[in-house]
């Protein structure tokens, strides 16, 4: 990406095929989501490859094209990619003027710093099985709810502070995304904004409790 072709043209960039970064916490990191432990050998020697073609000045670099390589099926693709009047860096009225701090951007700072009440996917269903009272939120997007939910109130992350008269101060409160980092922050903003004392974090998400209580539910 942002490689400068022979002909001095500088080529597509990340933000051309991806202008908008997806919201903190829905890509779930290598850890979370898991990785065959053979593929970053793979992909990082093409990417060496690459380098060497870059630093060499032979061959056909893959700027302007996206490789794909599926390891079942053991099938490549290759796609053409088109820079973007709209692209919020190269773009014709750019937004993106310099770097960003990634790791506030994404959440991961805030839970770093405070660590959190964390309940684990068995003990939420021990409790519902109990019948303990409690209150389970559930901050992810509406398209992500109508994929799969385990019960909980609908109040995506964005909205979260509009919302929190509707939350519980006199009960537990476990707050729960897809793996956990959405959940995480909106309960970082509750207690730094609102005061809130009693909220737990659904360690691993919604994909935490399929896999441990209900493996019939779908994933995405």
């Amino acid at each position: 990406f942002n490689y400068v072709n022979k002909d001095g043209v500088r080529g597509p960039n990340y933000r051309d095929l991806y202008p908008t970064p997806p919201p903190p916490g829905l890509v779930p990191s290598c850890a979370e989501g898991g990785v065959l432990g053979v593929l970053p050998g793979i992909i990082g020697s093409l990417q060496a490859s690459e380098v060497i073609k870059v630093i060499t000045g032979v061959g056909e670099t893959l700027s302007g094209r996206f490789f794909t390589f599926d390891a079942l099926q053991f099938e490549t693709r290759t796609f053409n990619i088109k820079k973007r009047n709209d692209n919020p860096v190269t773009g014709k009225n750019p937004t993106i003027t310099e770097l960003i701090d990634y790791e506030q951007f994404c959440g991961m700072r805030a839970v770093e710093e405070k660590p959190l009440r964390e309940i684990t996917a068995r003990e939420l269903y021990d409790w519902q099985v109990r019948g303990e009272q409690f209150q389970l939120i559930d901050v992810r997007e509406p398209h992500e709810y109508q994929i799969v939910n385990i019960g909980g109130e609908l109040i995506p992350l964005s909205t979260i502070g509009a919302h929190a008269d509707q939350i519980s101060r006199d009960k537990k409160v476990v707050f729960h995304c897809k793996i956990g980092g959405r959940s995480a922050k909106a309960i970082k903003e509750l207690e730094e904004k609102y005061g809130f004392t009693n909220l737990y974090n659904l360690k691993g998400g919604v994909l935490a409790y399929i896999d441990q209580v209900n493996p019939e539910l779908t994933r995405y």
